[in-house]
């Protein structure tokens, strides 16, 4: 398991594509560091390519890999090898090396800027999103065994979290405003990673008052360190749950 997890990282940190994606992030948080007249204002605007950009090139570059891969896998498998281990190797080193270059292009300016709590808080957040959306990438990938059909259903995924899932949650408070929603807008952010990523980061920067009330009732249950507990335990139980159901997938596939 180990010689195959190091395989995959040293692979994916040679790859041109993680290189340049790590170089882009770079650039990018030493740009808006620089431009910005505060280390505030300069998280803000990384908190947007954070929640967007990292997820869905970790998502893609994910299930692609995945694909192009299937004759090393189909190879490995037909070895004295278990697939839980393999599975397992091909998650940890893709996990590991995007999280590598996330922390590489965003991480190291972050802590040079503003290495406070909101900065700490943005690193793991990221961290999380990166590895939460391999996983999606993988149950992507052997869900579907057409490779356009795999890589379209992982972009739909990132849409739905980024895009759909807010105007469905939007629908629905306009729909009902007349009950009681505040235990529903916490149940709902915990559905959506990207969401709960979004939150505990605005809640640490005090801008939890433009959110309205939906910000209050945020605040009292995410914002003390229990509630970040929370929001992390969340998080993790996203990245178990999906890679769980996608190695489970994997076991039953006939490759």
């Amino acid at each position: 398991m180990k010689k195959i997890t190091k395989y995959v990282l040293v692979d994916i940190l040679r790859n041109k594509i993680v290189i340049g994606y790590t170089i882009f992030l770079f650039l990018i948080s030493l740009s808006v560091f620089n431009l910005e007249d505060s280390s505030s204002k300069g998280l803000l605007s990384l908190l947007n390519i954070i929640l967007i950009i990292v997820p869905l090139v970790s998502v893609i570059f994910s299930t692609i890999y995945i694909y192009n891969s299937a004759e090393f896998i189909e190879l490995l498998v037909s070895q004295p090898l278990k697939r839980k281990q393999l599975w397992a190797s091909l998650f940890t080193g893709l996990a590991g090396s995007l999280t590598f270059s996330f922390f590489i292009g965003i991480g190291i300016p972050v802590l040079l800027y503003a290495a406070s709590a909101t900065g700490y808080i943005m690193i793991i957040m990221g961290l999380l999103l990166t590895v939460i959306f391999v996983a999606i990438a993988l149950l992507a990938a052997v869900i579907a065994r057409d490779k356009a059909k795999g890589i379209g259903f992982a972009i739909f995924l990132w849409l739905y979290f980024s895009l759909l899932f807010d105007g469905l949650i939007l629908f629905i408070l306009f729909q009902f405003q007349e009950y009681p929603l505040e235990k529903f807008m916490v149940v709902a952010a915990a559905l959506n990673p990207i969401d709960l990523s979004r939150i505990m980061v605005l809640l640490k920067m005090d801008t939890s008052a433009l959110m309205g009330y939906t910000g209050a009732v945020f605040r009292d249950f995410f914002g003390s360190n229990t509630g970040f507990i929370i929001a992390v335990a969340i998080l993790f139980s996203w990245v178990v749950t999906v890679f769980w159901l996608s190695l489970r997938r994997f076991q039953k596939k006939d490759l």
